[in-house]
């Protein structure tokens, strides 16, 4: 699709940390949702970043992530409603099928995902950009229903959990202030509900924290 091209459809980014609740947002805003984590590469890929002083593949890391391939997905919905993603077990570090993904005619879908932010200007360049938004809370909050979600789900080993958990708490406000440099606007899910029902109305909103003078705008170092 040409950045001037005129799509069918758009887009709400819907970022925040691991575990701060996007995925049932989304499910709450009553519209068709794309899981942007289900773009992971697989675990056996060597491009895959490992953390710091440690044999842990960081799966936080926007390395660990296929941005082309979640981009070249949006754009196939917004022109044509329908695109073929993949099914990722976060388990096994794997591809484990594919399926059809429709938008139903729908105008607005939301794509939500802990590395939404990142593709933020490329939506924008392509014309597709609705909104893009990052959940924020507490970090002892947002740590609780991560463990016992990661727990529940088996996704990782336990002590690999708390490992991850533990360094995510402690990084949670950095990594709110890098989406929101990468052009997410930070907010609780109320607003954020409120957002997303303004963009489907066809209304347009500026993704700016100005309203937020706890949040920098533009932190000096916005990496994890």
């Amino acid at each position: 699709m040409s950045p001037h091209r005129t799509a069918s459809a758009r887009v709400v980014l819907l970022a925040g940390p691991s575990g701060s609740g996007k995925s049932s947002l989304a499910a709450r805003a009553g519209l068709p949702v794309l899981r942007l984590d289900d773009f992971y590469k697989e675990g056996d890929d060597p491009t895959l970043p490992l953390v710091a002083g440690s044999a842990d593949i960081d799966w936080d890391s926007a390395l660990s992530w296929d941005a082309d391939a979640a981009v070249a997905a949006i754009q196939e919905l917004c022109r044509t409603g329908r695109t073929t993603v993949p099914v990722y077990s976060i388990a096994t570090s794997s591809r484990v099928d594919t399926e059809e993904l429709g938008i139903g005619g729908a105008g607005l879908f939301v794509a939500e995902g802990i590395f939404a932010a990142d593709v933020v200007a490329r939506c924008e360049e392509l014309g597709v950009l609705a909104d893009a938004l990052c959940l924020r809370g507490r970090p002892s909050t947002t740590f609780r229903r991560r463990l016992l979600r990661d727990l529940r789900e088996g996704r990782k080993s336990v002590a690999f959990l708390l490992r991850r958990g533990w360094r995510l708490m402690r990084a949670e406000r950095g990594i709110v202030a890098r989406q929101t440099a990468l052009g997410a606007y930070p907010c609780a899910k109320a607003e954020a509900l409120t957002r997303i029902a303004d963009a489907a109305a066809g209304g347009a909103r500026p993704r700016t924290p100005a309203a937020h003078p706890s949040m920098p705008a533009r932190p000096a170092n916005s990496g994890l």
